[in-house]
């Protein structure tokens, strides 16, 4: 498998990635429960039996009892997945950490087998928008600049068109939003490093940030996101993906113009133009 473009520009340090992921904590890793439910009830929907599927993670005991049969691969840039060998591959909450998320999704389906399934869930484009726009407020404010401190994720429309990208078809995008309740903005912050999930782009500030910067965000997050219990709410956006690799038992879309029945006539109703 071809490896990635090492000239190209990376937006995360992967070295600081595996850092926190390392220091993560069980107990906070509730999105990668969360991101289990998600996957087991689009399984639950799919009419098909799979005898060899893997799953992309980089938290392998999360993932170990919920196919017991799959190989769990490590979220790396290059992914051990041998080409052809699954029939199921799971991404499971690693996109968004990707420096080439294109080629991560690529990758997967070059490991599929014709008509496999590749079901990817990822944190969106709402993910803790209330602190990105808390911390911005207010370093503008006290600073008079703004610095990178929460990764930008990917909307959900977007993340759908990478599918088709990435050569799958019958491609579904959806998402689900969960709510968390914060003591303070240092609670959240503290959570965050227990996740695994704190900043790690390579644009990141290098210098202490000053504690007016915090307690400004602390301030403009309470007024503008506190919840009826005076706490302050996170969203976190788990958007699921859902491809096939393409088979020609696979259903495909007909023709323009070649229905052979009026939707009218199905309709019982007469069919007219639409204005200009």
């Amino acid at each position: 498998m071809k490896l990635p473009d090492s000239t190209a520009p990376s937006l995360f340090d992967r070295r600081i990635l595996a850092l926190h992921r390392a220091r993560a904590q069980d107990e906070a890793l509730f999105l990668h429960r969360a991101a289990v439910d998600e996957v087991q009830d689009r399984l639950l929907m799919v009419n098909k039996s799979f005898t060899a599927p893997a799953i992309v993670t980089p938290f392998a005991h999360i993932w170990q009892d919920v196919l017991p049969e799959a190989r769990l691969v490590p979220d790396e840039d290059v992914l051990d997945l041998t080409p052809g060998a699954q029939d199921l591959v799971i991404h499971a909450m690693s996109l968004h950490w990707a420096n080439d998320p294109v080629g991560q999704l690529i990758q997967c389906h070059r490991a599929l087998r014709p008509d496999g399934l590749l079901l990817v869930v990822c944190l969106g484009g709402e993910t803790l928008h209330e602190l990105r726009a808390a911390l911005g407020q207010a370093e503008i404010e006290v600073t008079g600049g703004l610095s990178p401190r929460v990764a930008p994720m990917a909307e959900l429309r977007d993340l759908g068109g990478l599918l088709q990208r990435a050569g799958l078809a019958l491609p579904v995008a959806d998402s689900a939003r969960l709510t968390a309740e914060y003591r303070d903005l240092l609670h959240l912050m503290h959570d965050l490093r227990a996740m695994g999930e704190s900043n790690c782009l390579n644009g990141r500030v290098a210098h202490v940030t000053r504690r007016q910067v915090f307690a400004r965000a602390q301030q403009i997050y309470a007024e503008s996101f506190a919840t009826d219990s005076d706490r302050l709410a996170a969203t976190f956006e788990l958007i699921c993906l859902t491809g096939w690799s393409p088979d020609e038992s696979q259903q495909k879309p007909l023709r323009p113009g070649s229905a052979k029945a009026r939707l009218a006539d199905a309709l019982g109703t007469k069919e007219g133009k639409l204005p200009d």
